[in-house]
């Protein structure tokens, strides 16, 4: 048995094989038969709110809540790219929503789970982008505009992170070491999950003068990624397009 951790799919129908990839993933034995499955974030490259009548979020709902129906828990955790996902649309998809900075025990260790975002400290403007759309206010009113305008709102939202993105340092993207060591002094932890990077590789490092490792969840642009944790370790490895 194991625990299953995947991130930043990004599912878009602009890319229909990558959504394929993912029902064809979450029907297969290694997850219907996993201890449980974790989704850290950006599981869409846009989410406009639970009320979308589009076919993606129908397509997501009915592959996650078959998972959860099958007795193996779906844990989701929102990212920079569908933080605006609910509670109405979690229970019609079976998803349990986990905070960011959620420590659960995975395979008999304390685990810090995050997106990841917040640990990129040094990326000044995305961090006061991330507090302005994070306000409940300001999701308040984005939710209050019709479908149509929150479609052309997150299209434009795209644009210009992808802009900022094209013009930012790699490493001012990155996570800050400070952070991250932050973060897992104040949760009491010596293991850190977490994707956003899109980075995917296993970090060894000492912390406090204790042995501590950062895993890193790779993107679904090319192909699938999934962590895989049992009592043997941990493995990182890639899901290809059939």
């Amino acid at each position: 048995m194991a625990s299953l951790f995947i991130a930043d799919l990004h599912l878009d129908p602009a890319r229909a094989q990558i959504t394929t990839l993912f029902e064809s993933y979450l029907a297969s034995d290694e997850v219907r038969h996993a201890d449980a499955l974790y989704i850290l974030g950006d599981l869409v490259e846009a989410w406009i709110g639970d009320d979308d009548d589009a076919e993606l979020p129908q397509r997501i709902a009915a592959a996650t809540r078959a998972v959860r129906d099958a007795g193996v828990p779906v844990y989701f955790m929102v990212g920079n790219r569908d933080f605006l996902l609910g509670k109405r649309f979690a229970e019609r998809a079976g998803l349990t929503r986990l905070d960011d900075g959620t420590v659960h025990d995975i395979q008999g260790r304390p685990t810090l789970l995050m997106h990841g975002d917040v640990l990129c400290t040094d990326d000044v403007a995305y961090q006061a982008v991330r507090r302005q759309v994070r306000a409940p206010e300001w999701q308040a009113q984005i939710l209050s505009m019709p479908l149509d305008a929150r479609r052309a709102f997150a299209a434009k939202a795209r644009a210009d992170s992808k802009a900022h993105t094209g013009s930012t340092m790699e490493s001012i993207m990155d996570v800050n070491p400070d952070a991250v060591a932050e973060a897992m002094r104040k949760a009491g932890v010596i293991r850190l999950i977490h994707g956003h990077t899109h980075r995917p590789a296993v970090h060894r490092f000492e912390l406090d003068g204790k042995a501590a490792g950062r895993i890193v969840l790779g993107d679904w642009y090319e192909h699938g990624s999934v962590l895989r944790v049992n009592d043997d370790g941990a493995e990182l490895r890639g899901l290809a397009i059939s």
